[in-house]
């Protein structure tokens, strides 16, 4: 199962299949995926948002982002960025269909074509599973964004990543995928801050790795609390230090 067949702008894009490309404008993905990790990621929030921010979308997709990131955190200036051209495309689309003021740029996460401390926000939402120089990436986020902005990470972990289904329906550079905790220790890593209260562990029926959360829902088995299990999705707002707190 191909994707688009597109001319990628990273030599180390690793191209959806036909079936993950449609999956990314369904709308599963849109409500259940994308506006609850938005929803999510404003509630760990621990200190007021920006005002009028400008907001980067690292690996917009499609753009079905737009509408809930304008929502959430009015932003003055929102861009998107993805190294799919095709993808681009849809999103300048998705754009127009919203009525949304969206700067669309192609880029690969790991060489950001965006000026040092430009950024308040910085969304990247399940794209850094994609992503082979993930230590680039987030170095890129780092420098993009200023002092006292906030990387707002959401992410799917190797144990949902590394499933029979997932493997099957999806495309993924399997050798860099990560924990929970290895994501938010390489968050740690370069720089940024956070604590227990800007993190959360979302267990959604989608993410649930085995059967889809159908033994839960017909009460055949419980759910394990958080510490008690392998977590799927993790969550985090992350701070950029102020200048002289590094």
């Amino acid at each position: 199962m191909s994707g688009t067949g597109q001319q990628y702008l990273s030599d180390s894009y690793v191209e959806e299949t036909r079936f993950g490309f449609w999956f990314l404008r369904s709308y599963t993905w849109q409500h259940h995926v994308l506006r609850v990790a938005i929803n999510d990621l404003r509630h760990v929030f621990s200190e007021a948002l920006p005002s009028h921010p400008v907001l980067l979308d690292a690996g917009c997709g499609q753009g079905k982002s737009f509408q809930y990131l304008h929502r959430v955190f009015a932003p003055q200036r929102l861009i998107g960025l993805d190294a799919d051209p095709h993808s681009l495309m849809l999103s300048g689309e998705e754009a127009q269909r919203q009525n949304i003021d969206v700067e669309l740029i192609a880029s690969d996460c790991a060489t950001l074509t965006v000026p040092d401390a430009s950024v308040d926000l910085l969304f990247c939402h399940q794209t850094f599973h994609h992503l082979v120089e993930q230590e680039k990436a987030l170095a890129e986020f780092y420098r993009v964004l200023k002092p006292g902005g906030y990387l707002l990470f959401a992410e799917s972990t190797e144990a949902y990543i590394d499933t029979w289904v997932i493997r099957w329906l999806f495309r993924h550079p399997m050798h860099v995928q990560k924990s929970a905790d290895g994501y938010l220790q390489m968050i740690r890593q370069q720089g940024f801050e956070f604590g227990p209260q800007n993190v959360s562990y979302p267990y959604l029926w989608w993410s649930r790795a085995k059967d889809f959360g159908l033994l839960e829902r017909f009460g055949l088995r419980r759910p394990k609390p958080v510490g008690q299990r392998e977590e799927t999705l993790v969550n985090v707002v992350a701070r950029k230090p102020l200048e002289g707190q590094c």
